[in-house]
């Protein structure tokens, strides 16, 4: 089969790659119909990280099942699917209490075992979901984001009729706008620097949008007539996670979603706001719970199914897998805008 095969530091090669072979009765094999680029993805090619050398690259994916082992009974050859890339031991402590985000030898395909960007990929039978018959692959490959953002607002106490504001519209941040609005916020607040993603924002529910580079965000906050309950991170920008701090209320909650790839320094005048507010900063990780691989993953296509959840706007490429060298250089190094890609192999 062709895939996407990372060997080093912005070395991502599309060659002939041996197919995965059902080895385990639990196995599943999926042929890939939709996987889209993940922001790690594009942190992993330019700095390595978790990976071994010419490891299949990806880990949000859509397909069809190609084969599957004698004991699995809950999907067959031909389904629609999706799958969970996350691999929890199911042994450690934090799996035995049905934390499965925090396993302590939690990997992700695409780093240590083979990943989607390939015609084909193999994983576990309780990390495949069928899909809703009105849900495309397309729509399908988003799953693993909405269950990543999902995962974030379970862990918080938000209520209805609350006020939610996120900070960086890129799809982490878009899904978070309508996860807010299923969760029962009566406004939402989407903050950027780019005016192409607030109005994508506000075709998905924003009720205020604000261009942090060209208005001064605090005197645009002050005028708008809600106290912040939730102020979610999406962006993981060194300057976002601190400018965050200042958007709850006294006794409100921050959500952490967006993952730091640089050192943070922070200002003190931002730090000293979660003592001074005393404000409960949440930390969000993957998108498990118990049973495995969680209620996520059944809520994210349940709404994308009812047209709660919607990612077409969010798409900016859909592209052949073979242009996956060309198009992780020109999307790492800048030489052309991209929002999410959604490779079809």
């Amino acid at each position: 089969m062709k895939a996407l095969n990372l060997y080093d530091i912005e070395d991502l090669r599309y060659e002939e790659t041996k197919p995965p072979e059902i080895e385990d009765s639990n196995d599943v094999i999926i042929k890939v119909i939709a996987t889209g680029i993940c922001g790690s993805d594009n942190s992993r090619y330019k700095k390595l990280g978790p990976y071994r050398e010419g490891m299949t690259f990806g880990h949000e994916f859509s397909g069809v099942v190609e084969s599957i082992g004698n004991n699995v009974n809950h999907v067959a050859v031909g389904d629609a699917v999706t799958g969970c890339p996350a691999i929890a031991c199911h042994a450690c402590e934090q799996c035995e209490k049905g934390e499965y985000s925090r396993c302590e030898h939690l990997y992700v395909i695409g780093s240590y075992e083979p990943g989607c960007f390939a015609e084909f990929v193999k994983l576990p039978a309780n990390n495949v979901l069928k899909l809703p018959t009105n849900v495309d692959f397309d729509t399908a490959a988003m799953v693993e984001p909405s269950a990543v953002v999902a995962h974030g607002f379970y862990r918080t106490s938000m209520k209805p009729g609350a006020t939610v504001a996120v900070i960086g519209c890129g799809s982490i941040g878009l899904l978070a706008i309508q996860w807010a609005k299923i969760f029962g916020a009566a406004k939402t607040i989407a903050i950027d620097i780019d005016p192409d993603k607030l109005a994508i924002a506000k075709t998905l529910g924003a009720d205020y949008t604000i261009n942090s580079k060209a208005e001064n965000l605090d005197d645009v906050i002050a005028t708008i007539p809600h106290n912040i309950d939730v102020a979610v991170e999406s962006a993981g920008s060194p300057f976002t996670i601190g400018q965050v701090l200042t958007l709850p209320a006294k006794g409100r909650e921050v959500l952490l979603l967006g993952i730091p790839y640089s050192d943070i320094e922070m200002d003190c005048v931002h730090f000293e706001k979660i003592l001074r507010n005393e404000l409960n900063v949440i930390g969000s990780w993957n998108g498990l719970s118990a049973p495995f691989p969680g209620e996520e993953w059944h809520a994210s296509l349940h709404y994308m199914s009812t047209g709660e959840i919607q990612v077409d706007s969010m798409i900016s490429d859909r592209l052949d897998l073979a242009k996956g060298p060309e198009t992780f250089d020109a999307l790492v190094n800048k030489k052309k805008h991209f929002d999410k890609v959604i490779f079809h192999p």
